[in-house]
């Protein structure tokens, strides 16, 4: 078995502590939050081997922990990558990998120079919806892909540390439209480069909470001539909406994860229905299995398998630079307002 010890104990650290649950060969083993107190009731939900850890460094150092898991706010990344590093583990960082290209370069350069093992957790491309419309394109099903238009919106983020764009690295688009970036890339091949973006956003509904975007949107350009639409949002009640829609030279796929096989129109509550979801009652749509549905189980699956084999798996912090460059050159044609190149250098 694989010792995995998880950096946090919010919202997504739990997402990833139940998807643990689905991989035969790791466990959960150790976890760690600025509040100890915190990282003591996560240790106690998630199981009687579980060390709950004061700082990232004493969780680091555990002997029992192989395998990093970071579930940190976004300006912490980059000291728990180092920490990591240092004490020889290997890492998985939660989306996005840093708030600019430069410092996501710099979380890499770390990894490398320590020759430790990482992955990108960017759930997006496991998910079962977007996997099967990939196994559809790559077979040919839709001929040429053309065009992809991609959104990913609800009402806003869940922790207070999103909503502080200046600490966070961006708004909206940082924090959501770095899965849509990259599901386009998976989708038109990495291979084949972004090459330049044009974007918008501003801060429609939320500008007593956050100095960053609450809705943007931004065009992608391929090097083979494709074009990709991806919109983000903080501003849209009624639970989360995530949707592809991909067209090809003989087809078109839609991927719609929001809508699932069960709906209805309630009077009283029962309970969590769906993350984000705005109201209890009424015409909801609960989805079920979460953590399956959106891709982090097979997610954590695929990263531990590729560990176990000392194989590089599908997404690596390589990615989450680019993602990362991608996204600064989209805030950057936010000032501009015209098509602005991906750079290196952020």
């Amino acid at each position: 078995m694989i010792g995995v010890g998880i950096l946090g104990a919010g919202f997504i650290a739990e997402t990833y502590a139940d998807s643990l649950l689905d991989v035969r060969n790791a466990e959960l083993v150790a976890c760690s939050s600025r509040s100890f107190e915190r990282a003591e009731a996560f240790a106690k939900k998630w199981g009687p081997k579980v060390t709950a850890h004061r700082d990232i460094d004493a969780l680091c150092a555990d002997p029992a922990v192989e395998l990093v898991v970071i579930a940190l706010p976004n300006e912490i990344h980059l000291e728990a990558v180092r920490i990591a590093a240092r004490h020889g583990k290997a890492v998985i960082c939660t989306k996005p990998l840093a708030r600019t290209g430069k410092e996501a370069q710099e979380i890499l350069d770390i990894v490398q120079r320590a020759g430790i093992w990482h992955g990108y957790a960017e759930c997006a491309v496991f998910s079962p919806n977007i996997a099967k419309a990939h196994q559809m394109i790559q077979a040919g099903g839709i001929g040429n892909l053309l065009t992809m238009r991609a959104r990913e919106a609800h009402s806003g983020p869940h922790a207070p540390h999103f909503w502080n764009a200046e600490l966070a690295g961006g708004g909206a688009l940082l924090d959501m439209g770095c899965h849509t970036v990259e599901s386009a890339r998976h989708f038109f091949g990495k291979d084949n480069l972004i090459t330049e973006v044009m974007a918008w956003g501003a801060t429609l509904v939320h500008g007593d909470k956050t100095t960053g975007e609450d809705t943007a949107i931004a065009l992608l350009k391929f090097t083979g001539g494709q074009l990709a639409t991806i919109e983000s949002s903080w501003i849209e009640k009624g639970g989360m909406q995530l949707r592809h829609e991909l067209v090809g030279s003989a087809g078109r796929i839609v991927t719609d994860t929001s809508v699932g096989p069960v709906w209805g129109f309630i009077e009283k509550p029962v309970g969590y229905l769906v993350e984000k979801a705005d109201s209890e009652t009424g015409w909801v749509y609960p989805v079920p299995e979460e953590t399956r549905a959106y891709g982090f189980s097979q997610q954590m699956r695929h990263f531990v398998e590729h560990f176990a084999a000392g194989t590089t798996p599908l997404e690596t912090f390589e990615d989450g630079v680019i993602v990362n460059q991608v996204i600064d050159a989209c805030y950057r044609s936010m000032r501009t307002g015209v098509w602005e190149k991906i750079r290196a250098d952020g």
